[in-house]
Parts: C-alpha cells; sequence; structure tokens
C-alpha cells in the first residue's frame, strides 16, 4: 500500500533453496492477474507455497497439496485470499457456462445462494453484491478446508497449524483479515456455508 518493499537478493534466495524448502504459509488465491500472493505480502523464493485457482475454490488436489505444504513441508498458516472484483465470481453471479469453466463456477453456486441480503440484481453489474458473494466464498474455502481434510483439521485442533480468509482490494492494494474462528473446529453458524 505504500509502494515498499524488502530488498531481496534473488539469487541467495536460489542458492538457500536448492537443497529444500520450508515455507511458513500455503496461500490459496485466484488466478486474477492482479492477485500474486508472494507480491501482495511480499515474499521471496521459499516463503511460501502459492496455490491458485480462479475464485480460490477447494477440491480434492489443492487439500492435497496443502496437505503436503503442512504436514510434510511445515508449513503454519494456510490463508485463503479472495480479492474484489474477481472475474470468476462475477461469471459465478451471471451462471455462465463455457466448457470446462462451467463446473469451476458452478462450485461458487452455493456463495451466491448464500448471500441473502441481495433482492434484486442478483448478478455481476451489482458491485456490492459480488463483493459480499466474495467474501462468503473465502468463508466457505477456509470451512471445506476445516471439514474436508482430516489432516489439516488434526493439526488445526492440535494447534500446529491456524486457516485463516482474508480478501484483497484490488483498488486500494489493502488485505482485510476475516474472522478464523472456524480454524480450531468452533464452527457455529457458519458451517451452513459448506
Amino acid at each position: 500500500m505504500n509502494n515498499l518493499r524488502a530488498q531481496r537478493d534473488l539469487l541467495a534466495q536460489v542458492n538457500d533453496t536448492r537443497d529444500g524448502q520450508f515455507p511458513f504459509a500455503t496461500v490459496l488465491s485466484c488466478i486474477d492477474s492482479r492477485t500474486s500472493a508472494e507480491l501482495i505480502f511480499d515474499q521471496g523464493l521459499g516463503d511460501i507455497f502459492s496455490v491458485r485457482i480462479a475464485g480460490s475454490i477447494v477440491n480434492d488436489d489443492i487439500l492435497g497439496s496443502m496437505e503436503f505444504a503442512c504436514k510434510v513441508a511445515g508449513s503454519k498458516a494456510v490463508i485463503v485470499l479472495g480479492h474484489t472484483k474477481c472475474g470468476a465470481i462475477k461469471g459465478a453471479c451471471d451462471h455462465v457456462q463455457l466448457g470446462n469453466l462451467s463446473t469451476l463456477l458452478n462450485k461458487i453456486e452455493p456463495s451466491i445462494y448464500a448471500e441473502r441480503e441481495t433482492k434484486e440484481n442478483r448478478t455481476s453489474k451489482n458491485s456490492e453484491f459480488v463483493e459480499r458473494v466474495a467474501e462468503i466464498q473465502v468463508r466457505r474455502s477456509v470451512l471445506q478446508i476445516v471439514e474436508h481434510s482430516m489432516v489439516l483439521r488434526s493439526m488445526i485442533e492440535a494447534k500446529q497449524i491456524q486457516v485463516i480468509g482474508a480478501l484483497y482490494d484490488v483498488e486500494s492494494g489493502k488485505v482485510r483479515w476475516l474472522d478464523d474462528s472456524a480454524c480450531f473446529g468452533q464452527l457455529g453458524e457458519n458451517a451452513a456455508l459448506v
């Protein structure tokens, strides 16, 4: 946000990580070209695992990648990073159907249905609706990680890792952290979002 960045010796980082990697966090973010987790969080080579898929959705392959990152490689945090003005969220809001993309966007549909505040204009033309759906999608992804990975859930319950949701604002560069109470098995009313 302040246009500051850490100075990094990339060659030194390549040399430091050539025999192994020990990223402290795993970030699930969207493929959007504006949402590179390494740039947003000012991290260098070997600092984080970056998992990118449109809409920051969760599937078995992503869960397997997170299980490797945390259980095998030692990451201590899983961050689900959604963002404003997300094309996948907009596409899902407009019920776009396009080849294999349709299957992916269908995974966002439950977040659209979970958004109950908007009564009219439930399309991508309503930016407030889109941003509410984006936040719900992040929260759902956090809960899906907790609910669908016994490996990660056991690590969460043992307080070995945290799973945290966040939203990145593509206009300001600000990251807004969401309530992470679901991380320690306190799913409560949010469980209905899964």
